[in-house]
């Protein structure tokens, strides 16, 4: 559950889940498979790193059991996420969206930034 005293602004959302972003804390939140979970922002890249890093082709071609899941603790959370093929592909999704909304906003500040240096 997001504290009910953060200001929270969804950056990216699929029917899997979504990302918030919280400016009084300065952190982003995720809400998947029914939790959610915040990350410090540094902590959030780092953990989509991790998510892209995991070798799914390795996972479908691999027939023991303990290939059918990864599991993942992220840094600096109380959250364990045990995910399957799907999952990772699910989260992928998530998290690539959600990085392609943030780099856009920074990208359209800096321009409108721009502008208005040259307005004067």
């Amino acid at each position: 559950m997001i504290c009910p005293l953060a200001h929270v602004e969804e950056v990216f959302r699929t029917s899997n889940g979504a990302v918030y972003q919280c400016s009084r804390k300065n952190c982003y939140w995720l809400e998947y498979q029914d939790t959610t979970t915040a990350f410090k922002i540094s902590d959030f890249f780092l953990f989509k790193k991790r998510i892209d890093a995991m070798d799914i082709a390795r996972m479908l071609a691999d027939t023991a059991r303990s290939a059918d899941f990864e599991i993942i603790m992220p840094h600096r959370t109380e959250r364990c996420f045990i995910l399957s093929v799907q999952d990772i592909l699910n989260l992928k999704e998530i998290l690539a969206g959600a990085k392609f909304m943030i780099e856009l906003n920074s990208e359209i500040k800096r321009a409108l930034r721009k502008d208005t240096l040259f307005v004067v």
